[in-house]
């Protein structure tokens, strides 16, 4: 059986500003790549977060139906908020642990759900190093922004 894995990105040009998220899904059987699909999009005035998110949501939300896989995201803010902080959150109904609202909870909800239906582990890969799968991404992001950036 494939192993799955959805590498994962968000880009923002100012924060907020114009934004965009990509999505690299790739089966794998050993070192072969069996089957690739690529997705991305974006908005006209949003945040780097919120674009970390959205890449991961979609990543999830475009599984016909429930898998196991690795998403990995160069994002901490992704990887910590989902294996470390939601369940503090939803303890104390959606504060932080300094009691203010928790920032992007609408999309953090919705992370939650998309997760639920899968078997996920969570890899954090640091950004722009060369992981070749994690530099697709962030094409792929970079592209979903465009059509949001103002022409120069």
């Amino acid at each position: 059986m494939p192993e799955l894995f959805a590498y994962t990105d968000g880009a923002c040009s100012g924060n907020p500003g114009p934004g965009g998220w990509g999505v690299l899904l790739i089966a794998r059987e050993g070192d072969r790549v069996v089957k690739e699909r690529t997705l991305n999009g974006g908005e006209g005035l949003t945040t780097n977060n919120r674009m970390e998110l959205m890449a991961a949501i979609s990543a999830l939300e475009a599984l016909e139906r429930p898998a196991r896989l690795t998403v990995v995201t160069d994002s901490a803010y992704v990887k910590g908020g989902i294996t470390e902080w939601l369940a503090g959150w939803k303890r104390r109904g959606w504060k932080t642990s300094t009691n203010k609202p928790v920032k992007n909870d609408d999309l953090w909800r919705r992370l939650e759900a998309a997760a639920a239906r899968h078997e996920v582990r969570w890899n954090w890969v640091k950004g722009h190093d060369g992981h070749p799968e994690n530099e697709r991404a962030d094409e792929l992001a970079r592209e979903g922004m465009a059509p949001f950036k103002p022409a120069r």
